[in-house]
């Protein structure tokens, strides 16, 4: 008897202290009357992994129907930024939310950053939960990669949503951007995250990666024209990193595209205003 109540209490001791760190779970920036109830990309509910080349990618999977792919920011991105997308979205469909590598619980790996390998590790999500064509949103650096999975996997890639990616090249605008700037501007988002990473201590290659990934890259009408699928494009008219003039250009490129504008919005049009971003996002859908 005595046996028994002490593992009951090792258990609910265990337990209150997982509801706690759930609790606490933060998207970067966060103000402080937002209170999110579900620990969306600590979730151990709906989490899962899987191997995709070099890294272990982490995954969460919410409610049934049509798969639709969540891919967030870079950096400062984690899943928790989109817990208005999927509290709305797992109504109607399955909601598959991608943390990128690097970031959250999932792995950096051993190759260098490219947009081709994040369309591969979305792949390797998307195989690991579905055979169906799919819906994409992505933002910011999600955005990107999603560009690049709807151009490589046309087959299935069925609608995209792309909010804060404009038109980019090598010169265009310099990523230099460090770890140590990072935890000078929100403290404590970056324990919370260094907490859920595997590797915490290359968070600083982590950020180089990145900044070599985007100082190289080019997004523009070679890669844009290769998407077949009908593709929202959305951006925030007081985006200071990606202009509304380089998102609709980008837009331009897209056979099948519309554009939105979040009016007196910035790079998070979506955190700033989500009813006129989910406004947009429902016809689309449709």
């Amino acid at each position: 008897m005595y046996s028994k109540l002490v593992t009951a209490f090792i258990f609910l001791f265990f337990m209150s202290n997982v509801q706690a760190q759930q609790k606490n779970l933060i998207r970067a920036f966060q103000p402080a009357n937002v209170v999110y109830k579900i620990p969306y990309g600590n979730n151990p509910k709906a989490g899962h992994y899987v191997q995709a080349n070099d890294a272990k990618i982490y995954y969460e999977v919410y409610g049934k129907g049509q798969p639709i792919v969540l891919m967030h920011g870079g950096l400062f991105g984690s899943t928790v930024e989109f817990s208005d997308f999927i509290n709305h979205f797992k109504k109607n469909y399955q909601v598959i939310a991608i943390s990128t590598r690097g970031h959250g619980k999932s792995e950096l790996g051993t190759e260098p950053l490219t947009l081709e390998q994040r369309a591969t590790d979305a792949m390797a999500v998307i195989n690991a939960v579905t055979k169906d064509s799919v819906v994409v949103l992505g933002f910011s650096d999600g955005g990107y990669s999603a560009y690049k999975l709807g151009a490589m996997y046309p087959e299935r890639v069925k609608k995209m949503i792309v909010m804060g990616a404009g038109e980019v090249r090598p010169g265009l605008r310099e990523f230099k951007f460090t770890a140590k700037q990072a935890l000078e501007m929100d403290k404590p988002f970056w324990d919370q995250q260094l907490k859920l990473m595997p590797e915490p201590n290359r968070i600083e290659d982590l950020f180089t990666q990145v900044a070599n990934c985007y100082n190289n890259v080019t997004v523009s009408k070679d890669l844009l024209s290769a998407i077949k699928c009908p593709v929202l494009v959305m951006a925030g008219d007081r985006d200071g990193g990606n202009p509304v003039e380089r998102v609709v250009s980008a837009a331009r490129f897209i056979p099948k595209s519309q554009i939105a504008i979040i009016p007196n919005a910035g790079h998070g049009c979506f955190l700033e205003n989500f009813d006129a971003t989910w406004a947009c996002i429902v016809p689309f859908l449709k």
